[in-house]
C-alpha cells in the first residue's frame, strides 16, 4: 500500500513539473515572437503614433453609436433607434428585435432596470 502512495506522489510531482515547464516554454515562443516582430517592424511604433494623432474627436464623433440622452417624450425616431429597426418596421421586426435587445439589457441578467425601462417604452411605441 505505501508503494502506491510513493508513486502517486512521484506521478503528482511530474505533472507539476511538466505544467511549470510548459509554461517556461510558452513564455519563451511569446518572448522570441515579439522579439521578432520588433525586428522586423522597427518602424511600429513611429506608426503607432502617427495613427493616434490621425484620430481627432470628429472622427471619433461619427461613429455609428447614437450620442445623446433620452428625449423628456419619447419620439418614433428614439424608439427605432434603441431597438435599431426603422421607424416603418412591422410589428414582427420590433418584437423580434426587442427580444434580442432584452436578452442583453435585462436587469436579471445585469443590466440597467433604467434602460430595460426605455426598451420595453420604445417596444410599445413602435408597436402602436
Amino acid at each position: 500500500m505505501m508503494c502506491i502512495y510513493k508513486i502517486a506522489s512521484v506521478v503528482l510531482k511530474l505533472n507539476k513539473m511538466s505544467t511549470i515547464v510548459a509554461a517556461g516554454i510558452g513564455l519563451a515562443a511569446v518572448g522570441f515572437a515579439g522579439r521578432y516582430l520588433l525586428r522586423r517592424m522597427p518602424n511600429l511604433s513611429q506608426r503607432m503614433a502617427e495613427t493616434v494623432k490621425k484620430l481627432d474627436s470628429q472622427s471619433l464623433a461619427n461613429s455609428k453609436y447614437y450620442k445623446g440622452g433620452f428625449e423628456q417624450r419619447m419620439t418614433r425616431r428614439e424608439a427605432s433607434l434603441i431597438l435599431g429597426v426603422s421607424p416603418t418596421a412591422s410589428k414582427s421586426k420590433v418584437k423580434e428585435q426587442f427580444k434580442k435587445v432584452m436578452a442583453v439589457n435585462h436587469p436579471d441578467r445585469g443590466g440597467s432596470p433604467y434602460i430595460a425601462a426605455k426598451i420595453n417604452e420604445a417596444k410599445d411605441l413602435l408597436e402602436k
